[in-house]
């Protein structure tokens, strides 16, 4: 009996497991219609969550400038090659579909429809747990503050010198504050760029921020900007509307755990370091700070350790930076073109700013007939040249804006009555200002004196003026003709000034004098002056260097407000009477 008893509970096990494994296969015959309904529609909503998860990275990462989960990465990824599993399996659908009877309930291949609608059974399964699971309230984060972010930048062009004294010196020890200065558009900004990128490939272990400053920054721009770059803004409203106070001290918090290297483009005066909340750097900390400026009274104020002048370019390196401007097709199409090339690229006086400008300009131009007409233009009336005007003048024009005073403004501007490369002496420059009255009265001529040669001393720091010797300062050729852009009238300057040197005149041009306050014909050919001009604003005429042997008597009738009248290094020996009319007259040469 117990035996019998035992077979008969194997047998009922065996039956059980097999009536099941039938009914499960009927089933996914059964099935397949509906389930393959089930999963062409959830396969359509995985897709539609994916891609809609997609656009959220896509929106975090470039607008917001986030990194996506790893989470989210990998249910995206799986999602991907679900979809193309289920495409695979439904490739087959309507061959399996006619496999069936009209009922859905037996096929004419049943093995192979059985096997079939298991795999799509399974399938639907997969596609709706995985849907379910790609419901993800964050996208994306903030990832780790990349240590060096490259900046686009130019190939420089005979910089390599003082770009590679600028890295040595960088890597001193010693040297914690570093000033880059020059004249605007000499190339500050490109070196500083450099210096950026440089550290991509360096062993150094800093975090390097990159910072433009500009004209009109107020601490809190710059803190701003720094709070981008360290991460520490896109906290949205809550560090927006902190005070100065309290972004300096997250500033600070984040940066005395690092070994940084800030460079500051473009600063125009004193930074306070501490109220940015920017460590100072130091030999505990090893940080440092570079930064570009037009003013070398700025890099005294910023108690730099290595201050950097960047110079104009020898006239050797500017025509290699122009002839890779204009291009070699532009220089080979006429055997005059490269002579005539090389006097407009000496008209750049080795300033990059305008060299690549006006290189640019003339790269379309085929004819020497084109090139002779430049370099009239450029004499002449540089600001009519194609981007003098709209591009480089504005800019160098920001360094006339940050003088100190109207007064300093002026004396600036009556520099440029001088020809181009003259070297102007610095005692009679001061005595012609004190006789036009831009010096303020002062009890004694010393006095009057010490503030022309300090207001002389602020144009050589900002980078207006240069010295020639101890004696002597001059103009470059290009600041000299953004300052006549600016008093011959650009942007309705209340300054007119009527300024032909050096142009080998031979005759007077007095009927355009009626409205002139200021006009210097220096080293010309002119031989005499007559007529009776009209110029009821006229306070400076400069006549020296001509070749003059008579003015008449009646040439003084009409200017009752000449205060300066230079006819030095003529061939005069008499003067007219009528010369007493000048009644406003202080200077005479």
């Amino acid at each position: 009996m117990g035996n019998c008893i035992s077979v008969s509970l194997q047998f009922d096990a065996i039956f059980s497991n097999c009536y099941q494994s039938t009914v499960a296969q009927a089933t996914y015959v059964h099935n397949l219609k509906e389930n393959l309904k089930a999963l062409e529609k959830a396969s359509e909503e995985l897709t539609d969550v994916k891609n809609g998860l997609v656009r959220r990275v896509k929106i975090a990462e470039e607008e917001d400038q986030l990194t996506c989960l790893e989470t989210v990465q990998r249910w995206i990824s799986r999602a991907g090659a679900l979809e193309n599993e289920v495409q695979e399996l439904l490739q087959t659908e309507s061959e399996e579909r006619n496999r069936l009877c009209p009922w859905g309930c037996c096929s004419k291949n049943y093995k192979s429809s059985y096997k079939y609608g298991k795999r799509v059974s399974r399938k639907l399964a997969e596609v709706t747990e995985l849907k379910g699971e790609g419901v993800f309230e964050v996208v994306a984060e903030r990832g780790p503050i990349a240590p060096v972010v490259e900046v686009p930048d130019e190939p420089t062009v005979g910089m390599e010198l003082i770009f590679d004294l600028m890295w040595t010196k960088l890597n001193e020890e010693d040297v914690r504050i570093m000033g880059l200065y020059g004249m605007g558009g000499v190339g500050k900004t490109t070196l500083l760029k450099k210096i950026n990128n440089k550290f991509l490939n360096s062993q150094n272990d800093y975090h390097v921020i990159w910072v433009v400053v500009s004209k009109d920054h107020t601490i809190e721009n710059i803190q701003n900007s720094i709070g981008e770059k360290i991460t520490l803004s896109f906290g949205g409203d809550t560090w927006k509307n902190k005070t100065f106070q309290q972004k300096s001290q997250d500033i600070f918090n984040v940066l005395n755990k690092k070994k940084f290297i800030l460079l500051l483009d473009d600063i125009w005066e004193r930074i306070d370091l501490v109220k940015v909340g920017i460590p100072l750097p130091n030999r505990q900390n090893g940080s440092k700070l570079v930064f570009t400026t037009r003013s070398k009274d700025v890099c005294s104020r910023m108690s730099v350790d290595k201050q950097v002048e960047v110079k104009c370019l020898s006239r050797e390196e500017s025509w290699k930076l122009f002839e890779e401007k204009v291009g070699n097709e532009a220089l080979s199409v006429h055997p005059d073109i490269l002579y005539l090339s090389k006097q407009v690229a000496e008209e750049c006086d080795g300033l990059p700013l305008a060299l690549t400008t006006i290189g640019r300009a003339m790269a379309c131009k085929r004819t020497p007939q084109e090139w002779r007409y430049a370099i009239q233009i450029l004499k002449n009336s540089a600001s009519s040249f194609s981007g003098m005007g709209d591009e480089v003048f504005p800019l160098l024009k920001f360094s006339y804006d940050n003088l100190s005073s109207e007064k300093v403004r002026s004396c600036f501007l009556y520099c440029s009555l001088f020809p181009e490369d003259w070297p102007i002496n610095r005692d009679d420059l001061i005595y012609k200002w004190m006789c036009e009255g831009f010096l303020d009265e002062c009890s004694d001529f010393e006095s009057l004196q010490g503030q022309g040669y300090t207001i002389i001393g602020s144009l050589l720091y900002a980078c207006l003026l240069e010295e020639v010797d101890e004696t002597r300062v001059k103009m470059h050729d290009v600041i000299r003709d953004m300052a006549l852009w600016i008093a011959c009238g650009c942007e309705k300057a209340d300054h007119t000034f009527f300024v032909k040197t050096n142009v080998e005149l031979k005759e007077q041009m007095i009927e355009s004098w009626n409205e002139v306050e200021r006009i210097s014909l220096m080293k010309n050919c002119i031989k005499s002056f007559s007529g009776s001009p009209t110029c009821p604003n006229l306070s400076t005429l400069f006549l020296q260097q001509n070749n003059l042997q008579r003015v008449s008597g009646s040439f003084f009738e009409f200017i009752p407000k000449l205060t300066v009248l230079d006819l030095s290094c003529n061939l005069l020996t008499l003067l007219p009477t009528e010369i007493s009319k000048l009644v406003s007259l202080q200077y005479l040469n």
